[in-house]
């Protein structure tokens, strides 16, 4: 966890990384514990709890933000572009997340990178988005 906490800026209840599992190359595998007594379960779904999907993009957003910030460049990335984004499953309370992030590209600050999400064998998200590194005073 001191690993993420030192390579991005978000922090609990909006941290969606519990642990960085590998980084090779240009890809990186994050996981993630999700607890029935998360915030967002409490009202999406009552008795039906499902995790929000714009948050399982946020974990694959979280996961490139750790993989550009391994060249140790300062900056700030934040999400210019999504695009691509099929939702395939749910994730629910006591499932384990599992994210990899893949840079298929870079351009100066812009970073094109390709997501998905699993728990055990199911897959749950597939995004492709972009990024840029922006100087932390702006």
């Amino acid at each position: 966890m001191e690993e993420v906490l030192a390579a991005i800026p978000q922090r609990p209840p909006f941290l969606f990384v519990d642990k960085i599992i590998s980084r090779e190359g240009n890809s990186i595998t994050t996981q993630r514990t999700l607890r029935e007594d998360e915030y967002f379960f409490q009202g999406h779904f009552p008795g039906n709890p499902i995790m929000p999907g714009v948050l399982l993009c946020e974990a694959c957003f979280q996961t490139g933000a750790i993989l550009m910030r391994a060249g140790q460049q300062p900056g700030l990335g934040v999400v210019t572009r999504i695009k691509d984004t099929k939702f395939k499953n749910f994730a629910r309370p006591g499932d384990t997340l599992i994210i990899k992030v893949t840079l298929d590209d870079q351009v100066d600050n812009a970073y094109y990178m390709s997501g998905t999400v699993f728990v055990g064998e199911k897959l749950i998200l597939k995004i492709i988005f972009q990024a840029a590194l922006l100087p932390k005073d702006m």
